[in-house]
């Protein structure tokens, strides 16, 4: 674990543990705070504001440290065994890791909701990709713990990734992030014995909320259904021509067979005649001895 040292790390710490709407006011105001410090302010004044995707990533380091712990570790196994050749387990690893990073993500998604932040799932998609990327790339890995990510991380699997090119501060490798705590729950409403008189257009605002984020659910089991249901036709037509396949194999043996019993039905009739013939060539013999026997006799 890194200590923070740095007064750029401390501030980058305290930004990137922020929401997106709080980041910049408060990265400005820490400009102006260290204004006396030159250099520190124009360092803190380049710090970029993380992607969407970034920050759930970042909230999901600070949140839940256990669960992407438990992700680096799967990955950490997915490299040995992709390393030794081991091809079971190297499948059985890449299930686990199918699931495992569909699953932090929904989790993911869930502390996002619960900090007022919606995520689509475009956005889910590039988390997804990015914890995929720490699962098979030891430098993906290193950025992701910082909790300082700027953009998501995709990986090719060919090189590592270098961590300076997606935390806010480059020499953050082996920094541990603050761990953030759950959020508060809102305080409870006031109550007024004066009736509200926009009681009802607060109804149809709150009615017109659930519609939308109903909506939202409907076009992402939607996208999810399109996918479900794009593989199942992809599979159906492989099963089909599997089985013409397999039909044509079956029909070729049959033939094959049947021409085999009309083979082996011509042998024996041929072995037959080939018998007869040796038959006939043995009494022909016998009788040209005989002939040139009485012959013999005639001229002695």
């Amino acid at each position: 674990m890194r200590s923070v040292t740095d007064p750029l790390l401390e501030a980058a710490d305290r930004l990137y543990g922020l929401t997106l709407p709080e980041f910049t006011p408060a990265r400005d105001a820490l400009v102006k705070e260290h204004k006396a410090d030159k250099e520190l302010a124009a360092r803190l004044k380049v710090l970029k504001k993380p992607s969407l995707a970034a920050y759930v990533v970042n909230l999901l380091v600070r949140r839940d440290a256990a669960q992407v712990g438990q992700v680096l570790v799967v990955g950490e196994a997915l490299r040995q065994a992709q390393e030794n050749l081991d091809g079971a387990e190297l499948r059985n690893l890449t299930r686990q890791r199918r699931q495992l990073t569909a699953a932090v993500t929904q989790q993911a998604r869930s502390l996002a909701g619960e900090h007022g932040q919606r995520v689509t799932q475009a956005v889910a998609d590039q988390v997804e990709a990015t914890l995929t990327a720490a699962m098979l790339d030891p430098g993906a890995a290193a950025a992701v713990r910082t909790g300082l990510l700027v953009n998501a991380i995709t990986s090719t699997g060919v090189g590592e990734t270098d961590p300076a090119a997606y935390v806010a501060v480059p020499d953050a490798a082996g920094f541990t992030p603050t761990e953030l705590a759950e959020p508060a729950p809102p305080p409870p409403p006031e109550l007024h014995v004066v009736p509200d008189p926009d009681a009802e257009a607060k109804k149809v605002a709150a009615a017109q909320e659930k519609v939308e984020a109903a909506q939202a659910k409907v076009d992402e089991a939607t996208e999810a259904l399109a996918a479900a249901d794009a593989e199942v036709a992809e599979l159906e037509a492989r099963s089909l021509q599997l089985q013409a396949e397999i039909d044509e194999l079956r029909r070729r043996v049959e033939e094959l067979a049947s021409d085999q019993d009309e083979v082996d039905d011509e042998l024996g009739d041929a072995r037959e005649v080939a018998s007869s013939a040796r038959q006939d060539v043995a009494s022909a013999d016998a009788a040209r001895q005989r002939a040139e026997a009485a012959l013999a006799k005639l001229q002695s």
